[in-house]
């Protein structure tokens, strides 16, 4: 399959573009593709999450999804990007971090965020490589399942890939993609990214943005 090319004519994901993440403007992320691995396989699928998108089971099976959850080609309708956010690491202010690995392929008609970590270098990867290795991954996927079957919120895992490409931690491992979905993926460093650097206006319209969506009931109380 062709790098980066359209997966199918017609998407299995419903996107909406209309109070979207992405409506708040280029100030808040990258749009930027996800950087292709070679020789993606399955690990895992959820097919708890896969029904929680209507994804059906035959295409969550061919090669068409595996490219597509590898970021290997773009699912019709999506508009990849990875977002900015500040915040502290190890207890000290870091500064300027932002969505290093990840890429937020779009939102569902349903309003659930699907989001590629492991996908590559982003603009805020600071000098780390933007990919996610397979022991880490299979851990994340597992956890967050786990933890959803327990009660505790917490995002969702829809897949797991990996690729026989090299990636170097303490010693070389190789790639892996997660594929998670949730309500959103907004932390409180992207308040942090706007209140440290006084700017109000961009401060203001994700607030906005964040009561709007999730907490409506801020408006008339």
């Amino acid at each position: 399959m062709n790098p980066l090319a359209t997966s199918t004519a017609t998407s299995p994901l419903e996107w909406t573009s209309q109070g979207a993440f992405a409506s708040l403007g280029p100030t808040f992320f990258t749009a930027l593709e996800p950087t292709p691995l070679p020789q993606p396989h399955w690990i895992g699928t959820s097919t708890d999450v896969a029904q929680l998108l209507a994804l059906d089971a035959d295409w969550m099976a061919s090669d068409e999804a595996l490219h597509a959850f590898t970021g290997n080609a773009r699912l019709p309708g999506s508009s990849p990007l990875a977002s900015v956010y500040s915040g502290h690491q190890f207890g000290v202010w870091a500064g300027q971090l932002g969505d290093g690995r990840a890429i937020l392929l779009g939102e569902t008609m349903g309003g659930l965020e699907v989001q590629l970590k492991g996908s590559g270098r982003t603009p805020y990867s600071r000098m780390g490589d933007g990919r996610a290795v397979l022991r880490s991954s299979i851990r994340e996927f597992l956890c967050s399942e786990a933890m959803h079957a327990l009660g505790i919120p917490t995002s969702r895992a829809l897949c797991l890939t990996g690729s026989p490409a090299p990636v170097r931690r303490e010693e070389i491992e190789t790639a892996a993609v997660v594929t998670r979905v949730a309500q959103s993926f907004i932390r409180f460093g992207h308040f942090e990214h706007f209140a440290a650097r006084g700017k109000v206006d961009e401060l203001r319209a994700l607030a906005d943005y964040v009561i709007d969506r999730y907490y409506p009931a801020c408006r008339t109380t």
